[in-house]
């Protein structure tokens, strides 16, 4: 076979094979879009289960690419009532979800505190099971988990698909607990 024959056949397999590629890659009209407008910012948001970040990654431009069809929003935050619906997302439109979460009554101490240090700042931090915020919100000195005395179990689950963390804490009065990567 010659040489000019043989970049003739090459040429003309990869456009077939970038053709037939092209088809599996999902296009923008076989997509649905969702916008989250929530006060508080750092309320959770979960699509169909999955924690996607808080609500605050999802204001002005930021929209989450989602199939077509029905699903499950749930928004939470431990010092507010939770909310859910479930919307029909319509291929190639963008449903905006928007939510004033009502606060719950104010704990009384004592306290002690938890800290999360991850490399994920968006990670989900759950206690006992229960979503707390995400990772970032716990990070430093100033901020932390307020939580009366006893035994937890923290979980940090990073967005970013890492490695997750699972620990039993003690929390003591006036002392601080921190749970990193």
């Amino acid at each position: 076979m010659s040489i000019r024959r043989l970049a003739i056949s090459s040429g003309v397999c990869a456009a077939t094979l970038l053709f037939a590629w092209s088809g599996l890659v999902a296009q923008p009209h076989d997509s649905a879009y969702l916008k989250i407008k929530v006060n508080p910012g750092r309320a959770g948001v979960f699509v169909d289960g999955k924690y996607l970040g808080p609500a605050a990654n999802f204001r002005i431009a930021r929209k989450y690419a989602l199939l077509p069809g029905r699903h499950e929003i749930r928004l939470l935050d431990p010092r507010y009532e939770e909310a859910s619906t479930t919307v029909d997302l319509l291929a190639g439109k963008t449903t905006m979800v928007s939510q004033t979460l009502k606060p719950l009554p104010v704990p009384k101490g004592p306290f002690g505190t938890l800290r999360t240090i991850n490399s994920d700042k968006f990670a989900a931090v759950y206690i006992n099971d229960k979503f707390y915020g995400h990772s970032d919100e716990f990070s430093n000195r100033a901020q932390g988990v307020l939580l009366p005395p006893g035994e937890y179990t923290v979980r940090i689950e990073p967005v970013s698909g890492g490695d997750r963390v699972a620990r039993k804490v003690q929390i003591e009065v006036n002392k601080t607990v921190v749970v990193e990567k």
